[in-house]
């Protein structure tokens, strides 16, 4: 008798497989668990990573009541409250063209006093924040449907905070 896989492991410092969409959405719930006003994270992933599967799983756990969360594809950003005060502001810059662009989305109030997740950061080039988690998404990355892997990268104050976040991840 084979034992099953488990659910989420790490193969690697920061890096972090996951079975299936729920494992993704645990992911998220633990990042909210240690996430704090002013965090930027940058969620990077083809289309189809689960980059948006995580942004509602994190935004559920922040709010603190289920929200209904779509894709912010075509507004560019929504904005949720955080039961631990100030906002949660979830970009997707799929869309965006040229970073120019970005001063209109209210970038600078996020960055400042909410929790920012962004989608396709990659289209701010060189306005993205020093101090933020990277959270790089793979489809396919390990083997069986639907499963992903997970990498981890802090920068600024989320260096010393990604290891209370791997160590909650393991405990899970």
């Amino acid at each position: 008798m084979t034992m099953p896989e488990p659910r989420e492991r790490r193969d690697a410092p920061g890096v972090i497989n996951l079975a299936d969409e729920a494992a993704t959405a645990e992911l998220a719930k633990t990042v909210a668990s240690v996430s704090r006003p002013g965090d930027v994270i940058a969620l990077w992933g083809d289309l189809g990573a689960g980059k948006t599967v995580f942004a509602r799983a994190f935004i559920n756990a922040r709010a603190g009541t289920p929200q209904e969360v779509p894709s912010p594809t075509y507004t560019l950003v929504q904005i949720y409250d955080d039961a631990g005060g100030g906002g949660i502001y979830h970009f997707d810059l799929y869309r965006i063209e040229d970073a120019g662009e970005l001063e209109e989305l209210g970038m600078e109030e996020a960055f400042s006093g909410g929790i920012s997740l962004i989608e396709w950061p990659d289209r701010m080039k060189n306005l993205l924040p020093a101090d933020r988690l990277d959270l790089s998404l793979t489809q396919g990355a390990v083997k069986g449907a639907g499963q992903r892997q997970a990498a981890l990268k802090g920068f600024g104050s989320w260096t010393a905070r990604l290891g209370e976040l791997l160590e909650r991840v393991g405990d899970d």
